[in-house]
């Protein structure tokens, strides 16, 4: 069978992972001519036609439909290279006409326009040390320090005049904060183009298509290489539940539900306006799974972090009683949806198993990440939604009544080895009315920078990994505004210079002490030394390595000094939150919020690998 055959057919059977390179614009250079093929899905329309700037925007050429499920074809040959020039599809179904960017569109215009534009990559990579690394590691790629900084593009920097910082001027100014700071990763969210700047990037129409805001897709490649260079590592938001309706996109492509679900019972999120992708049908697959694995394999990044998992595994997500069907065995949960989980982790471990995958998954399917070779759905690891809502309510409280709600504490430790989990300072916990981390302390406002601190404190020694969203460090007030850069000249004050400096060497404590993340996802790594303090408002524990070496962590939440026991005579001072620490033998006393890391007077530092 002739390999464009073989390509449609794989397409069609929902197992061609590299769709990208038989879908969208194919260049291929024969003699001294340049012939670009355009290939698009559209089972549903009576014609198709190819309109561009090169064409005049005219009518448009018909495409040739080449096979029976529905792929259209043009070819142009050309005396010159193309790259930069526009095109659309114009899809003719029930006598109605639709100008559709190209979902599989290496580059776009975006925005109400959508247009898609040729592109040829002259990026060349440098980043072999990085990667030489990442898969030395690949067996113990969980067993090392993650600290995340989740940034969104278009309002980490901003230029005087309004204009977004370009992917290569965040580089420059991201990297050496990033290394300052003592982070491990950052995160970007949603970078596929996207058209309204209010979804943060979370509507995308453009799957393969860095959002041009920002520059060039070359350009996302220099910043993610000077990253590597720096070795820090680069994870990439991805939304493969759900897509807008805006009309150059993927919505209804052909004149009717293509993409998206075809029942109105799964079709269409009321909350956010747009479309759930159809996750059972095998052109979806192919088309998704692409779409991860052209940023592993051509982007480079090492790791996803994906979108509002629990739409795709629960039928009644977002739906009232009797607003949704329940699946062939009288369940809620989407077999559709976890079967395309399993089958796009099961690929990433195949081709990436040194890369990281992320869910963020509200729901209590209790098997996100586990392999899925054990019934689970493969993820590496999991926000844990529900320790921060909870540690976050408790922290708005008087302390007067935190005696009551204890758990918030106490509790996440009873789920924090069921599965592997990251513990979020996301952007989704800083607007809306939920007040940015600062903001969220309950008193006055020197009170509540020293309750900010010991809740970093707590976040960066309890069990999992970590993530934290930009601006959080130098404790902006006001809540994040996505058409705003962050308030940096918050640093120009004192006290936000402080929690900037002591954020980055609580940062640098985490880097350096192995018992801090070494044994995160296993029981051995925690011990309780006092988990029911509540009268107190106070906790004490104890971090493990595996070697047993352990460092002693106590925090008092409460208003008044106290008193904690522990079960050490021999022990200093780690790391303080910044006020006073006694020790008298095995008693310590803190003073209103404050809290501190001890280690045995015997324990040296341990080495680490370069991250």
């Amino acid at each position: 069978m002739p390999k464009d055959e073989l390509n449609a057919y794989y397409f069609h059977q929902g197992t061609n992972f590299y769709s990208y390179e038989y879908l969208g614009c194919r260049l291929s250079v024969i003699g001294n001519k340049y012939h670009y093929r355009f290939r698009v899905w559209a089972p549903n329309a009576d014609s198709v036609y190819f309109v561009s700037d090169f064409l005049n925007w005219d009518e448009g050429v018909p495409m040739s439909r080449v096979t029976e499920r529905g792929i259209y074809e043009y070819l142009y040959i050309s005396d010159k290279r193309l790259d930069g020039a526009l095109y659309k599809y114009k899809i003719i179904s029930n006598g109605e006409a639709r100008l559709k960017g190209d979902p599989y569109a290496k580059y776009s215009k975006g925005y109400d326009d959508g247009a898609s534009i040729i592109y040829t990559s002259k990026f060349r990579w440098s980043d072999s040390a990085w990667l030489a690394r990442r898969k030395r590691i690949a067996q113990r790629k969980l067993v090392q320090p993650i600290n995340v900084y989740e940034i969104h593009p278009a309002s980490f920097l901003k230029h005087e005049n309004g204009d977004y910082y370009s992917y290569r001027e965040l580089a420059d100014a991201l990297i050496p904060y990033m290394k300052y700071m003592g982070y491990t990763h950052v995160e970007l969210m949603p970078i596929m183009e996207y058209p309204y700047d209010g979804s943060w990037g979370y509507q995308v129409c453009s799957y393969f298509a860095p959002t041009s805001r920002f520059g060039e897709p070359d350009d996302l490649k220099y910043l993610i290489n000077e990253c590597h260079k720096n070795f820090i590592g680069v994870i990439l938001d991805f939304v493969p539940a759900h897509f807008p309706k805006d009309e150059w996109g993927l919505f209804e492509f052909d004149g009717k539900p293509l993409y998206e679900y075809q029942g109105e019972d799964r079709q269409e999120s009321k909350s956010w306006g747009t479309r759930f992708f159809d996750l059972g049908r095998e052109e979806i697959q192919s088309f998704l799974i692409s779409a991860v694995l052209y940023y592993l394999r051509e982007y480079h990044i090492d790791g996803l972090r994906f979108d509002a998992v629990a739409s795709m595994i629960y039928l009644d997500y977002d739906r009232a009683p009797g607003e949704w069907i329940k699946n062939a065995y009288g369940g809620r949960e989407s077999l559709e949806g976890i079967s395309f989980l399993k089958k796009l982790n099961q690929r990433i471990r195949v081709e990436f198993p040194d890369c990281i995958t992320i869910a963020e998954e509200s729901g209590d399917i209790g098997i996100t990440t586990k392999s899925t070779e054990n019934g689970g759905l493969g993820f590496d690891m999991k926000w844990n939604m529900g320790f921060a809502n909870d540690f976050f309510d408790y922290m708005s409280l008087d302390p007067v009544y935190r005696r009551y709600n204890h758990k918030a504490l106490n509790f996440p430790i009873q789920y924090a080895f069921d599965e592997r989990y990251v513990l979020p300072i996301s952007h989704d916990e800083l607007v809306h009315g939920k007040k940015s981390l600062i903001d969220k302390m309950h008193g006055g406002y020197d009170d509540k920078f020293k309750q900010m601190r010991c809740s970093m404190l707590l976040i960066m020694t309890y069990p999992g990994k970590k993530m934290t969203f930009m601006g959080t460090e130098f404790a902006q007030f006001r809540e994040w505004d996505y058409s705003t850069e962050l308030e940096w000249f918050m640093l120009d004050y004192e006290k936000h210079r402080a929690m900037r400096e002591f954020v980055a060497a609580l940062n640098r404590l985490y880097l350096e002490r192995d018992e801090l993340w070494e044994i995160d996802f296993e029981p051995s790594g925690f011990e309780w030394i006092n988990p029911d303090d509540e009268d107190k408002n106070c906790v004490s524990y104890k971090r493990y390595n595996k070697k047993r070496e352990y460092l002693t962590v106590v925090i008092n939440f409460s208003g008044d000094v106290q008193t904690v026991c522990i079960d050490e005579y021999d022990m200093k001072e780690l790391f303080t939150t910044g006020e006073s620490l006694k020790i008298e033998g095995n008693k310590i006393t803190l003073l209103p919020f404050s809290g501190a890391i001890l280690k045995n007077k015997t324990v040296s530092v341990c080495l680490k690998e370069e991250i």
